[in-house]
């Protein structure tokens, strides 16, 4: 066994997706409200900020199906920063309406404004040195850049359904491109530079104010997206471009059908001929953006569940050997500061907690988890070791409030006599307790679990699309003194304070 160098001091942060900050703009961003939300993390006494994926969201608008796994999402670039730069004239988006909704999301809406807006700054910026630059300094752009611009061109049709000769990046056809679209091509350039430079402006503002970041890193990436096409030969693809196998996970208690996620699955021997360089690169790339990772599905590197392209359910799939520690010891030498939560729920075995071991990265506990009626595994709260974070929830779960409503009765009476309390309406603060209390170094509470949200506020249900995911929005007046104060005082009693 390898000695440990990974895990966390006693602390405390909370789960905040960017894009559920308040903003007058209908989806949160880098911009003046995202630095008093660092402001109130400072106040109530946290160390860190986590969050969601910042790319480009695809397929139901989910942080964890985007067409890449390198580039920033543009709806996270504030208009404001544009305007004092000159870029923007403040009556060019302030009078605009940015949502249908009153708390939520529009995408849809949020996309097609939004695209106006961002035109109308391009064609103001005139520092070519620094796109170039850019550039030059990010070697993914270029493909990425090249696959929007296709794409957008084809009624963003997927990739795998364009003409052969784009479909498959002939250098004649992709030669075409960069001629008739070269100013798409730099606006594309100038939206990722406006995504880097305001996002490592408000990383340095996190950092002054003593907070880290969480970033979050899916296993996985979409089939529809410039990571796949290219590079074909290191995901399971026939000669068609057709995946063989997908992803997904088996049947369980949550789903009797399992779950069909439907990203294409890695060669992971040709990973593994390339040394991983793929991973590293993305790995880096991550590095530069956030003070600390979550790597999605982790037990996905022990074994991975398969499931044939085209079938209906998981119930078909079945379990394939992953690259196991051969990855752990590459990234242990190429990425060797890399801080890694590794995200180990799901169908957990003996070998995947021997990968865990041996990685040395922290695991996940949940502690809703720990009140299931018909297994309780390692989740109940005195089986935590200090090396792991633990949740009341993730962003997958529901809401304290709204499981405590919604869960068995047996799992509610169970989690009020642990807790020691005889009210239903204290579970959601008893829940936050239980956790920071906990033998676990870390503990992250979402924002919604601080506010006591119900499932109106969830985030995502597994397995669906569409429908309220990923669109919840905290309004700004919940950054109150009160509950900063109260934050404060309850990480401060666990010896969680900063």
């Amino acid at each position: 066994m390898k000695a440990s160098k990974h895990g966390f001091e006693r602390s405390a942060g909370v789960l905040l997706p960017v894009s559920s900050l308040p903003s007058p703009y209908g989806i949160g961003n880098f911009g003046k409200d995202a630095r008093l939300w660092v402001d109130f993390l400072n106040e109530a006494g946290q160390s860190y900020w986590q969050i969601l994926p910042l790319s480009p969201t695809g397929k139901g608008d989910s942080p964890y199906q985007s067409f890449s796994a390198f580039a920033g999402n543009r709806f996270f670039i504030d208009f404001d920063s544009l305007c004092d730069e000159g870029l923007l004239k403040r009556d060019e988006y302030a009078g605009r309406r940015w949502s249908h909704f009153d708390k939520l999301v529009d995408y849809g809406l949020v996309y097609r404004g939004r695209e106006q807006v961002l035109r109308k700054a391009f064609s103001r910026f005139k520092d070519e040195a620094a796109l170039d630059d850019f550039i030059e300094k990010n070697p993914w752009f270029d493909h990425y850049s090249l696959y929007m611009v296709i794409k957008e061109s084809q009624n963003m049709l997927p990739w795998m359904e364009w003409d052969e000769p784009l479909r498959n990046r002939q250098p004649e056809a992709i030669k075409k491109v960069r001629s008739e679209f070269s100013e798409d091509l730099r606006f594309n350039a100038f939206l990722q530079y406006q995504f880097h430079k305001q996002w490592g402006e408000l990383r340095a503002y996190a950092k002054s104010k003593d907070i880290q970041i969480i970033g979050d890193i899916p296993i996985y990436v979409s089939l529809d997206s410039a990571d796949v096409w290219e590079n074909h030969h290191l995901f399971q693809l026939d000669d068609n471009n057709i995946p063989v196998e997908i992803s997904g996970c088996p049947p369980d208690s949550f789903s009797k059908d399992g779950q069909l996620w439907g990203n294409p699955l890695y060669c992971w021997d040709a990973m593994a001929d390339s040394g991983f360089e793929w991973w590293i690169l993305r790995l880096k790339k991550s590095f530069e953006l956030f003070d600390v990772l979550r790597l999605d599905h982790f037990r996905g590197l022990e074994s991975y569940f398969a499931i044939p392209y085209g079938d209906k359910s998981a119930k078909t799939g079945y379990w394939k050997p992953g690259p196991g520690k051969a990855f752990i010891d590459v990234v242990e030498k190429t990425v060797p500061d890399a801080s890694i939560i590794a995200e180990d729920l799901g169908f957990v075995t003996d070998a995947v907690r021997e990968l865990l071991e041996y990685s040395t990265y922290p695991g996940m506990k949940i502690v809703q988890y720990a009140f299931d009626e018909h297994d309780i595994g390692d989740y109940i709260p005195y089986k935590y070791t200090a090396n792991s974070v633990v949740y009341p929830g993730t962003h997958d779960n529901d809401t304290v409030k709204g499981w405590s409503k919604s869960a068995p009765h047996a799992s509610i009476r169970q989690a009020m006599d642990y807790m020691g309390i005889r009210h239903r309406a204290d579970i959601p603060r008893g829940m936050i307790r239980l956790a920071m209390q906990s033998s676990s170094n870390l503990a992250v509470i979402s924002m919604q679990d601080w506010l006591e949200l119900g499932t109106g506020a969830r985030l995502n249900t597994p397995s669906t699309v569409g429908g309220n995911n990923w669109c919840w929005r905290m309004k700004k007046s919940a950054l109150t003194s009160q509950l900063a104060e109260e934050i404060a005082g309850i990480t401060k009693m666990y010896g969680r304070h900063k």
